[in-house]
């Protein structure tokens, strides 16, 4: 994208304003009237670099107004930390306060299953329900595969994959009975 100094000042301030006249007299262009400055704004705004860069601009400022997950998470924390408040008023007999509040254990509860969910750590139920994900997409890469091979035995490989994830589901299913019986 090259572009002159003049003209990324015109596409910032347009950008700032939304008024192309306005924005090719503050970047500098010298104009007879505001008709001529107008007309040569409109044309200056089919330059294909410059609706590039402010496409690109215009894009940068809209992600910044979304937040990300570490800022969720980090939001998150802050609650669970009673780092986070929240105004509430509060009624006297003669006026209307406003306090700062602190998280409630409900609020601090849900932070923490909010992070939670993000990091399952050693859930036997989680891990079952990704093997069986894996197993369901190594049957359907062997499917595609056969049927680029000319449909060769399939039902070989997708009882293997079966029987593998019979063998997960009944070690988990172990596990589990274990450790209620350990409780």
């Amino acid at each position: 994208m090259k572009l002159t100094a003049k003209q990324r000042l015109f596409a910032d301030e347009y950008i700032k304003s939304g008024n192309a006249t306005e924005a090719y007299i503050k970047a500098g262009y010298s104009v007879k009237n505001n008709g001529s400055a107008k007309a040569a704004s409109s044309r200056l705004l089919t330059n294909v670099n410059l609706k590039h860069y402010i496409d690109a601009k215009m894009a940068e400022i809209e992600s910044h107004k979304i937040a990300d997950a570490k800022e969720v998470l980090e939001f998150y924390t802050r609650v669970l930390r009673e780092e986070e408040t929240e105004e509430v008023a509060m009624a006297t007999a003669r006026d209307v306060i406003t306090i700062r509040k602190k998280p409630s254990m409900k609020d601090k509860l849900s932070a923490a299953r909010e992070i939670m969910k993000r990091y399952p750590l050693d859930d036997p139920v989680v891990k079952a329900q990704l093997r069986k994900l894996d197993a369901d997409t190594r049957i359907s890469e062997a499917r595609a595969k056969s049927y680029e091979d000319g449909g060769q035995d399939v039902t070989k490989a997708v009882g293997t994959f079966i029987d593998l994830l019979k063998e997960g589901v009944d070690q988990n299913h172990e596990n589990q009975s274990k450790q209620s019986s350990d409780s």
